[in-house]
């Protein structure tokens, strides 16, 4: 197995690296404070090909492999895990989707201006009684002519006041459970789409969330995604790929909570020392370091038996508990070797712990990640 990086790789991880401490950094902690979304950050994202990473250039991407994207993913997610949530929910959960199951016309209308980063995308599935039960589909979709007409709420929407379009997860025939759910393509400026107030959340503050209230929206019949009764499907495979860019997010949390960690233990001193001289320190950076070896390999493999087509859903889940876990964990032990600097604003570590907690609850919560590890191996 070789894990040397290719020279497109290596330029991948320094344009993210220098485009986050240079773009993105400035502005993290202000937007952090006033939950502003990175409107223009975006925007160069998009221009840099970091928001279709994985698209075809057919259809506007970067067509890049999928460890290019979790090595940028990292980088971004470093310096603000806002900005990567972002960018994962448009590359992992829409775009992916797109370009799996749509056809030709949707490519060409909705895929290619969100792949170039013209327009951002969300993904709509979570409802106030359908968060870990993906199943218990409230919002229906029922044909009417040429058009669906869309009625229910959604929940917990990354990109959800900012997104021009949402992949719309809906029941098309609740008899039937699972097999009656479909997808859809839903213009967020239809008629009858309510976006609701942003959530004012404890961490990634300046992505954006909200609810998505559907009053009798009018969806073209051209617009359902894939087949009929295939949006369970669709959404399942999905969030196959989407734990594995929430797994790099988790990640570049993790990195930057050591690498601020060895930087301020070289700086403090106790007892008239860098306290980087004490074993309770050593071993404490020893262990962060090599948790986050163990999630990178992780990460990089789910990546991998995703770019050869291989049943990757153990993997990806696997990546996504174990990086999610250590991010919470090297967060707490930076607070913890800044002492009392760890627990304000100033020395961002408390924002990385903000940050991770998260990662442990989308896009399937860890305990729905050992449900789909224990599934695998029992069936």
């Amino acid at each position: 197995m070789d894990f040397t990086l290719s020279e497109e790789q290596k330029y991948i991880v320094q344009t993210a690296k220098d485009f986050a401490e240079n773009e993105i950094a400035p502005s993290s902690v202000e937007r952090d404070i006033k939950s502003d979304f990175p409107d223009e950050i975006i925007k160069k994202l998009g221009e840099l090909g970091f928001m279709g990473m994985m698209v075809s250039p057919d259809w506007g991407g970067a067509g890049m492999d999928t460890i290019s994207y979790t090595l940028a993913m990292e980088e971004i997610s470093k310096v603000d895990a806002s900005v990567g949530v972002i960018m994962s929910v448009n590359n992992s959960l829409v775009c992916y989707g797109l370009e799996k199951w749509g056809t030709d016309k949707q490519k060409e209308k909705y895929l290619k201006p969100l792949a170039s980063g013209e327009k951002l995308g969300a993904f709509c599935l979570s409802e106030p009684e359908a968060g870990s039960d993906a199943t218990n589909q409230n919002t229906t979709a029922v044909r009417d002519g040429d058009y669906y007409i869309l009625n229910g709420m959604k929940n917990w929407i990354t990109n959800g006041t900012k997104a021009d379009y949402y992949i719309m997860i809906a029941a098309t025939d609740k008899s039937i459970g699972y097999k009656g759910i479909s997808a859809f393509i839903v213009e967020s400026n239809s008629e009858g789409v309510e976006k609701g107030k942003k959530e004012d959340k404890l961490g990634i503050r300046s992505s954006d969330t909200c609810s998505i209230g559907l009053n009798n929206v009018r969806v073209p019949k051209e617009n359902l995604l894939g087949a009929e009764g295939n949006g369970f499907r669709i959404a399942m495979e999905t969030l196959d790929g989407g734990r594995i860019g929430i797994a790099s997010q988790a990640l570049g949390i993790a990195q930057a909570s050591l690498e601020a960690s060895v930087k301020y233990s070289h700086e403090r001193k106790a007892f008239d020392a860098p306290i980087a001289n004490l074993q309770a320190i050593q071993f404490k950076l020893a262990e962060m370091a090599t948790k986050i070896d163990a999630a990178r390999l992780l990460v990089h493999r789910a990546a991998k038996m995703k770019d050869e087509h291989l049943k990757y859903s153990k993997a990806a889940a696997e990546a996504k508990l174990f990086a999610s876990k250590i991010a919470v964990e090297c967060a707490l032990e930076a607070i913890q070797i800044h002492g009392g600097y760890g627990y304000v604003r100033e020395y961002l570590v408390e924002r990385y712990l903000r940050d991770a907690k998260i990662t442990e609850i989308y896009e399937g919560t860890s305990e729905i990640q050992k449900l789909v590890i224990a599934r695998d191996l029992l069936k």
